[in-house]
């Protein structure tokens, strides 16, 4: 029995203080076999006629937009959705729709959202401390009608907005995929859902399979990394277990590589992780076509 598999891509986020030239990046990873590139967030600093050239020539599709939110972004104090402050909800509305656009123009089908809020809302031990249900989804709430608009907004150029929880260290306000689903619920448009990423899993969820399981019908991208932000199979989590558990809810689209690179490892751990992934899911989709 036949099996559909997984996309593969990277984000170039990651390679942003390598230095290099992107069409000399996006040469070697097309030679290392990834399907597709995550575009960085970031609109204002991109020729986008020029950008459109490289990645045509290479033949290469974007697959989405890395939302650039809090300290991966030098604008990251303008970039909250949860802020107080008028300016910068507006400045934060202002830079989604730009980058919905950047979708667009390149062809990407997604984008994501991080929930980042006003430094003075952390009164509480952000090192150590997790905040109630309750206390989320009072937060939370305020910002549903900018998510409705906004995703009204990326429906219109195809877009979807997906939300991607974050560890606690980064933002408390949507940290696990139970937090996120219940956000997507509340929005009830078939195009917000959202997106895992296994770096901040393995800090947040209790368990990989049900955090899984439990997004099957709303997950529609993930980006991976290991525990310590290197490629898969450089540290400890079990991504046997976690490609298992996307090949059992039927999970065929993109998997994005988010790891942290260094100018001395970057130009042959993209090809191992990527490897490493791939046989992963080949002995995956082997054991289910027989068990079939």
């Amino acid at each position: 029995m036949s099996m559909a598999s997984c996309k593969y891509s990277i984000t170039l986020s990651s390679f942003k203080d390598i230095g290099e030239k992107i069409d000399k990046t996006i040469e070697r990873l097309t030679r290392q076999g990834y399907d597709g590139l995550e575009m960085i967030g970031e609109p204002e600093n991109v020729n986008m006629k020029s950008l459109q050239d490289v990645f045509r020539s290479f033949n290469m599709p974007v697959c989405g937009i890395t939302g650039m939110w809090g300290s991966s972004s030098t604008n990251g104090a303008d970039r909250k959705l949860l802020s107080s402050l008028p300016h910068v909800i507006k400045s934060s509305e202002v830079y989604v729709r730009r980058c919905v656009e950047m979708c667009q123009l390149l062809g990407a089908q997604v984008l994501n959202i991080c929930l980042f809020a006003d430094d003075e809302v952390f009164s509480f031990d952000r090192t150590h401390s997790i905040l109630t249900k309750d206390q989320k989804s009072r937060l939370i709430d305020r910002v549903i009608p900018l998510l409705r608009k906004l995703t009204a907004f990326a429906k219109n150029h195809g877009v979807e907005l997906l939300l991607e929880p974050l560890n606690r260290y980064s933002t408390p306000f949507c940290t696990t995929a139970s937090d996120a689903i219940d956000l997507a619920n509340k929005i009830n448009q078939d195009n917000f859902g959202i997106l895992l990423d296994t770096f901040h899993m393995n800090i947040e969820e209790d368990s990989f399979d049900y955090a899984i399981q439990k997004s099957k019908t709303l997950l529609h991208h993930m980006h991976f990394a290991d525990n310590n932000r290197k490629m898969p199979g450089y540290a400890h989590i079990d991504f046997g277990s976690i490609m298992s558990n996307l090949a059992r809810i039927g999970y065929t689209e993109y998997i994005s590589f988010e790891p942290s690179l260094t100018l001395d490892n970057y130009r042959w751990i993209t090809k191992n992780g990527l490897n490493f992934i791939k046989n992963i899911e080949q002995a995956t989709r082997g054991t289910r076509a027989h068990n079939c």
